[in-house]
């Protein structure tokens, strides 16, 4: 297990916010940050630190993508025609992690990654193992017949906690979902208010 899915909801009391929307979130109990130091009251943020912040939650809400990749997609969503913060969205909801996850196959996105990295998924029949694939309109995703009756599987598959949205279609009978079409920023169902603009503005400084 890496150090960064190990200590995932650091993230939350960092940032103050539960980026997940889960239960077992720290949040819940302790809004205050991590440390000797994280009862002090936070001080106002600069317009800086709010973009800064932005991207942070908006990055850390998909897992582990690194700056790097995160950044490469930034990069895309500027040269694409249309407003950037809804391309920025879109190209992250196309990741296989991300529709794995808002399919209801596993229960968080860093078990989206796993899963797919270990070949339990496959892509219009095709196995595919890289979390970062990018999905396209029409095509379909499955969880491999072996690992239908995983009780990971089966323990998010039927969690009231989160609804699949509906630029999905789930079937969970087969274990399959099909990715309709890429969503805009009001369709994706964070947990968390998310602010692409001001992420565009980050890296446009």
């Amino acid at each position: 297990m890496s150090r960064r899915q190990n200590a995932k909801y650091k993230i939350d009391r960092r940032l103050g916010e539960n980026i997940w929307g889960r239960p077992k979130s720290p949040v819940n109990r302790r809004e205050y940050g991590p440390g000797q130091h994280g009862q002090r009251r936070r001080s106002k943020l600069s317009d800086f630190g709010t973009q800064l912040q932005a991207k942070q939650k908006l990055k850390g809400h998909y897992g582990n993508i690194t700056e790097k990749q995160f950044r490469r997609i930034y990069d895309e969503a500027v040269r694409r025609r249309g407003d950037t913060g809804e391309n920025l969205v879109g190209l992250l909801e196309r990741r296989l992690d991300a529709v794995v996850y808002r399919s209801k196959f596993v229960p968080t996105v860093f078990a989206a990654r796993q899963f797919i990295n270990h070949g339990h998924v496959t892509v219009n029949g095709q196995r595919v193992n890289i979390s970062s694939y990018r999905v396209r309109e029409g095509d379909v995703v499955e969880v491999k017949e072996k690992s239908r009756q995983m009780p990971l599987v089966i323990e998010a598959s039927q969690s009231p906690e989160r609804d699949a949205p509906d630029y999905l279609d789930v079937d969970f009978e087969k274990m399959k979902s099909t990715f309709v079409r890429v969503p805009k920023l009001n369709d994706v169902p964070y947990p968390v208010h998310m602010e692409p603009n001001l992420v565009i503005e980050f890296y446009s400084r």
